[in-house]
């Protein structure tokens, strides 16, 4: 018991020694060392992202960068995500997984059940049960599709970000939970997964890592519809969740960006 207490005796007196011989630092580099932890933390966060993109605006946020080769142009990005989809919509439907279609992929269904012409991407919505069952079956799968007609050929790398398992956003650099990447260009459709995270103090309250938030009577039972061509579910309450998302004039207004 003595030797213990001698022990801790050394040791506070050497953690006094330490604090008092320690150098105020001066105004200067107490603003130099904060700007340098600040910016320490930003490059920590960013080692924990999995998915990387080439850039961060509306066009090189929109390409994994592991495939990515160039921008492409209007045409290319028009046939690349329309047959994305139809080969994300039939793997899902061929395996007996539910998903469904999100965000401004939704409202461009809703004008005429096809991608809105400024989209860069397409978006996607599954639950959190469907989230972790794509991670242990299909996780780096790479999906060959052939267009109905047989003229198009392409493949698909399924991609499961491994931090499936954190629902709430965290740092907020893995809020999208898997990508359907075509590996010509690297254009991708973001699926993300929808989980209730508090079951007691919010039941059936269903939200995403960016926010979304959805009741159960928002997104069941899914409608069977039509997208680019292809069977596809909708959420059942598609005109409420796009009213909240967009307002209620992005569903009547029949212009936008020119």
């Amino acid at each position: 018991m003595r030797l213990l207490q001698y022990a801790a005796a050394v040791a506070t007196a050497s953690c006094l020694a330490m604090g008092i011989a320690a150098p105020a630092p001066s105004e200067a580099e107490g603003s130099s060392g904060s700007s340098a932890s600040l910016v320490k933390r930003v490059e920590d966060k960013s080692k924990n992202k999995y998915f990387h993109e080439p850039g961060g605006d509306d066009i090189m946020g929109h390409y994994d960068i592991r495939y990515f080769k160039g921008v492409v142009d209007y045409d290319e990005r028009t046939d690349t995500l329309t047959h994305m989809i139809r080969a994300y919509l039939n793997f899902f439907r061929e395996n007996g997984l539910d998903t469904w279609i999100a965000h401004g992929t939704l409202l461009g269904w809703w004008w005429n059940g096809k991608m809105l012409p400024w989209d860069w991407d397409v978006d996607t919505q599954v639950s959190g049960a469907t989230l972790h069952h794509l991670g242990e079956k299909y996780n780096q799968t790479y999906n060959h599709y052939v267009s109905e007609d047989g003229k198009v050929k392409r493949e698909y790398l399924l991609d499961v970000n491994s931090w499936i398992w954190e629902r709430e956003r965290g740092d907020g650099m893995n809020i999208i939970d898997a990508r359907w990447i075509d590996i010509r260009n690297g254009l991708y459709i973001d699926i993300t997964g929808l989980s209730e995270t508090h079951p007691d103090a919010a039941p059936g309250v269903w939200v995403c890592k960016n926010y979304h938030r959805y009741r159960t009577s928002d997104l069941y039972p899914l409608r069977e519809s039509v997208y680019e061509g292809v069977l596809a579910k909708i959420p059942y309450a598609y005109d409420k969740i796009l009213t909240e998302e967009y307002q209620q004039k992005a569903l009547v207004l029949t212009s936008y960006e020119g």
